[in-house]
Order: structure tokens, then sequence, then C-alpha cells
């Protein structure tokens, strides 16, 4: 690690994969929020900016991956499904 680097952004991207490589669902759950966790002690050391803001961002992210919520992409809008199936006959 060099000299103004943060620590806690390797441990955090860590984290997220040892959560998409988890073998069930309670395991995933503590990964995404040791993440979490990691991404706030991230943002902590930043100073305010685009990059703290990121951080904090992806901190918000893992803990809703963790309570069972999908992810969620700022602006926007869930898929709808059709309330009716649609034939492919005609």
């Amino acid at each position: 690690m060099g000299f103004g680097k943060n620590p806690y952004v390797a441990k955090a991207q860590a984290a997220e994969l040892k959560a998409t490589d988890a073998p069930d669902a309670a395991a995933a759950s503590r990964a995404y929020r040791e993440a979490a966790h990691e991404w706030e002690r991230a943002a902590g050391r930043e100073p305010p900016g685009k990059r703290r803001a990121e951080y904090e961002q992806n901190a918000v992210q893992n803990r809703a991956l963790a309570d069972g919520e999908g992810p969620s992409v700022e602006g926007e809008e869930p898929a709808s499904t059709p309330s009716t199936p649609r034939s492919t006959l005609n």
C-alpha cells in the first residue's frame, strides 16, 4: 500500500467479492454488512467531495443488499411487467 492510499477501499471491495461468492443468504448478508462498514470507514478518511459521496453511496447500496433488497441505481425506475401476457400467435 502506497502513501496516501485509503486502505478501507480495498477491504470494502474484498468484502463485496466475498458476498458475491457466499454459499448462502446469511453469509452474503454478513459480508454485505461488512462491506458497507468498510465503505463508511473509507468515506470517513476522504475529504468532502466526489469520492466521499461515492463511498457513502456504496455503503448505502451494500446495506440494501444485506437487507435483501435488490441492487438500486439512482434515477433508475424498476422494470415494469405487462399485466396481461402477450400472445405470439396471430
